[in-house]
């Protein structure tokens, strides 16, 4: 089966093989990030540790994956989606280990950091499933992989708590999670042994240079290196989240030398874009090979807005429905998982409506119903019926799940030997979505929280007026010089 035949879901050959082996790669990578979320208060007990330092391993498990998705972005493109998964499911099986056998704090949030490199995988099934699926099946085929592997983190809360009862004794959240592991590192070996990174006779392109996203003019460089700014602000922000004027985890020194620490790598980070970039300065790019960055700058906000918003969602809405409606934890946790159940239909069928109706009003209309969605979240009390606050949280799901979906069917249309760093930089800006979203949280109640991530839509509809329609083809040059046509449309 070529990558031009039809697209089947429940196929298991050709391109939807790949899929399917895609979709199941990002799910073992949520299984394993995630692992330890339902075990929490087991492990606290295990460990003896403090309210505290269970919240500071919260943020500790997310902090590397915003790097993380751009350096794996840049190997992906570089190396190849097959190299790159399997390695990473299987190196990253070792620090899920060691939380496993951990039998301290610093042990375990060593272990937890590390693992935040495994949140980066997301990233690289973008660009396989780019070189599998052709323009038109883009959407859904990307929609899938989303939705379905993004199921991985309500999995390991489903089964990973049965499973430590089923090992028992004290020691039996270490089997659980251990066995996460075991998982990670076979499915690893599989991966690499049944997957290919395109259809049999296809080139895969890879960038010119690794070390920054190529951009084709000089205000794209300008526009590249503003918008690196705000993937060091989301790590500031963690840092202070573990300074002495929040939880009190760092010292002084140590929060001081970190925020120095990170301005320097910003610097050097825009001095490697300038690096990379800086022939355009001298020899313009010729038109056949331009793209527009403002494409991505766009996609960077919109996913910020949407899967931002649904980490933070996700994190604070069992609570939310605890105190609004005096539930106990239990049926609060049952009532806001419907919230993240939505994943399995919501973010394909944005894929597929974008695939059907176009990619920018798509966009449109689903962020302007993000935005309204989070505004009538914002007016629910404890006066309003339960099973109505129920269906506002899923409406508002569906949209931002939607928009996710819509957002990765425009992200492999932009430059296609671009594409694992593109998806790099957009996934981390729905990391920093998410940082300040819940430091927001911190300081304001749930009202205003919602209404701030409605404002933020609002924002990213008005800007998406300015994205283009992806249109027409986009060149890529074969190793022996001639130049491919690539349809986007």
């Amino acid at each position: 089966m070529s990558c031009t035949d039809r697209f089947q879901l429940f196929s298991f050959t050709g391109k939807m093989k790949v899929l399917h082996l895609s979709w199941v790669a990002f799910f073992m990578t949520f299984v394993v990030w995630f692992n330890h979320a339902p075990l929490l208060m087991v492990i606290a007990d295990s460990l003896s540790i403090s309210i505290a330092e269970i919240k500071t391993l919260l943020i500790i498990n997310v902090a590397l994956t915003i790097p993380a998705r751009i350096i794996i972005g840049m190997l992906t493109d570089r190396y190849g989606p097959r190299l790159v998964y399997s390695s990473l499911l299987v190196f990253c099986s070792l620090p899920c280990f060691a939380f496993a056998v951990a039998d301290s704090f610093t042990q375990a949030a060593i272990a937890r950091f590390f693992l935040g490199f495994i949140g980066a995988g997301f990233v690289i099934g973008i660009r396989l499933i780019s070189e599998w699926f052709p323009h038109n099946e883009l959407g859904i085929a990307e929609g899938v992989y989303g939705g379905w592997g993004n199921f991985g983190s309500a999995a390991a809360a489903l089964t990973l708590p049965t499973l430590a009862l089923a090992f028992g004794g004290e020691d039996g959240w270490r089997y659980a999670v251990g066995l996460t592991g075991l998982l990670s590192l076979g499915f690893g070996l599989i991966f690499y042994l049944q997957v290919t990174d395109t259809p049999k006779g296809s080139t895969y392109f890879k960038p010119k240079q690794l070390g920054s996203i190529e951009v084709t003019s000089k205000g794209d460089l300008f526009l590249l290196m503003l918008m690196k700014v705000p993937l060091y602000g989301a790590l500031a922000l963690l840092v202070w989240k573990l300074s002495p004027e929040a939880a009190n985890i760092l010292s002084v020194e140590l929060s001081t030398s970190l925020y120095v620490c990170l301005v320097v790598l910003c610097f050097i980070d825009c001095y490697k874009a300038w690096q990379v970039n800086k022939v355009i300065f001298s020899k313009p790019v010729p038109k056949l090979h331009q793209y527009k960055f403002k494409q991505v700058a766009i996609l960077n906000i919109l996913y910020f807005a949407t899967f931002g918003s649904e980490l933070a969602v996700i994190s604070m809405l069992p609570l939310f429905f605890a105190e609004t409606f005096q539930l106990n934890s239990v049926t609060a946790g049952l009532l806001a998982s419907a919230y993240a159940f939505m994943n399995l239909m919501s973010r394909p069928g944005g894929g597929w409506l974008s695939d059907r109706f176009g990619r920018k009003p798509v966009l449109l209309i689903l962020t302007a119903g993000l935005a309204i969605g989070y505004f009538v979240m914002g007016m629910v009390d404890s006066e309003w019926p339960l099973w109505l606050a129920v269906v506002a949280a899923m409406t508002c799901s569906f949209f931002v799940q939607s928009g996710e979906g819509a957002v990765f069917a425009v992200v492999p249309l932009i430059k296609r030997r671009l594409t694992g760093q593109i998806a790099g930089m957009t996934g981390a800006y729905g990391n920093i979505g998410a940082v300040t979203y819940l430091t927001i949280l911190s300081f304001v109640d749930y009202a205003s929280f919602f209404m701030v991530i409605a404002g933020t839509a609002l924002v990213g509809f008005i800007i998406l007026l300015w994205m283009d329609e992806p249109a027409g083809q986009i060149a890529e040059i074969n190793e022996d010089g001639t130049v491919e046509l690539i349809n986007v449309a």
